[in-house]
């Protein structure tokens, strides 16, 4: 079995480290194939010791792949291995782009990405504090993407393997120190990483006892289709293309058969649609980008009331973007009402009070689903970042107590 002490030697240096061999070691999803200290501070989680991973995985189509990530370990004097090794928490990021340079891991704080990247790593803390480790994916082709193959955003099976594969490669670099307890928490795009995660984690990963899901993304078709007959520029519009590049994923997780020059207008796939490989989500808002064209000049026409067969194949990605699953683990929801980036009920959209109202009905006879709604004025927002950034932190303690009880518990993890 590969460990970190064996692997640390071999590692490539500087971003070398995110270029897979080619071909890929044989092995199976889980198996390490780099690892090294990670000598990136501004992507640690602060008050442990942070390894920097590259693992195998499974792409989207379902090829294999390897994904980086981080793996971090409690202060061992303040917390002592437990007999049982410590629980995990395996995080699932929110929205960053699908840009190399964005990857959580790879950020150096002088990216669009990093105060997105930096913000939740309080959290993570907070978690080592508790003697738990942390495994933190970057998710597939975020970081080790090439320019044919670009990070599947939001596409659920290929978010899950990220999430659960790193769990198991934590558990072969650290054999006897990571334990076999482990909970799934994500936020935003993570939130709906984290439910499709728990989705597939059955029959391949053992152990998990619980997914919380913060601010989940969901409902994604309404969202586009509302936003293509705005007659208005709108920051948020930098999603637009972050969803073209999740639908053209692969086969399993999306369909390469789409034409984004089909989909987008003229002057949004010649202008537009190139800043997708190199900018963050913040740099795709801004005025010269995304952020300053109109949601009815973004598709060409007929969309979104009479689609053609590119925009038609586009609508049936985003329809499967949304995370009403049958999960077989306590469910968490966390959400502000008065979040602005994903809303808990849009009307007449679909928001997270819809998603949480599909889910009880799918996991009906589980009645596992438990939904925090934090009302208006509750969370106080933490600017510039905002109400949907700072329900993370307003939301720790709870949170935490929750998670205590499923990865403390006695007996055997579910």
């Amino acid at each position: 079995m590969a460990t970190s002490t064996s692997l640390a030697t071999d590692a490539p240096a500087g971003d070398a480290f995110y270029t897979p061999p080619i071909p890929l070691p044989d092995g199976v999803p889980g198996d390490p194939i780099h690892a090294r200290p990670l000598d990136n501070p501004a992507a640690a989680v602060p008050g442990g010791e942070n390894w920097l991973v590259l693992h195998r995985s499974e792409g989207a189509d379902g090829s294999p792949v390897a994904t980086s990530g981080i793996i971090a370990l409690p202060d061992r004097a303040a917390h002592p291995v437990p007999p049982d090794g410590y629980p995990l928490v395996s995080w699932a990021h929110g929205t960053v782009g699908v840009a190399n340079r964005c990857a959580p891991s790879r950020d150096r704080g002088d990216t669009g990405a990093s105060p997105m990247n930096a913000y939740p790593l309080t959290l993570l803390g907070h978690f080592l504090d508790q003697g738990w480790a942390v495994a933190m994916t970057d998710y597939e082709a975020l970081g080790t993407g090439t320019p044919q193959r670009l990070h599947p955003y939001l596409c659920g099976r290929s978010e899950a393997m990220g999430v659960l594969d790193i769990v198991t490669a934590a558990r072969r670099l650290f054999p006897g120190e990571v334990g076999e307890r482990f909970a799934i928490v994500g936020y935003s795009q993570g939130g709906q990483a984290a439910l499709f995660a728990a989705h597939h984690a059955p029959g391949r990963v053992e152990g998990l006892t619980g997914v919380a899901a913060i601010a989940p993304a969901n409902h994604l078709l309404g969202l586009v289709r509302g936003g293509a007959t705005l007659d208005q520029v709108n920051s948020g519009f930098a999603f637009t293309p972050l969803l073209l590049a999740g639908a053209l994923a692969g086969a399993l997780g999306g369909d390469p058969t789409i034409d984004p020059e089909q989909v987008l207008s003229p002057r949004a796939f010649q202008e537009l649609w190139p800043h997708v490989r190199d900018r963050s989500r913040a740099g795709l808002s801004r005025p010269d980008s995304w952020g300053g064209i109109k949601g009815t000049e973004q598709f060409r026409p007929g969309y979104p009331a009479t689609p053609n067969p590119d925009q038609q194949k586009f609508d049936r990605q985003l329809e499967a973007m949304n995370p009403d699953l049958p999960l077989t683990v306590p469910v968490r929801i966390t959400q502000a009402a008065d979040d602005e980036r994903v809303r808990a009920d849009p009307a007449p959209l679909l928001g997270t009070d819809a998603l949480v109202e599909e889910l009880t009905a799918t996991n009906s006879e589980r009645g596992n689903i438990h939904y925090r709604r934090y009302e208006p004025g509750t969370v106080p927002a933490d600017e510039p970042l905002g109400i949907h950034f700072a329900t993370i932190g307003h939301d720790t303690p709870e949170l935490t107590e929750w998670l205590a009880a499923l990865l403390t518990a006695a007996g055997p993890p579910g």
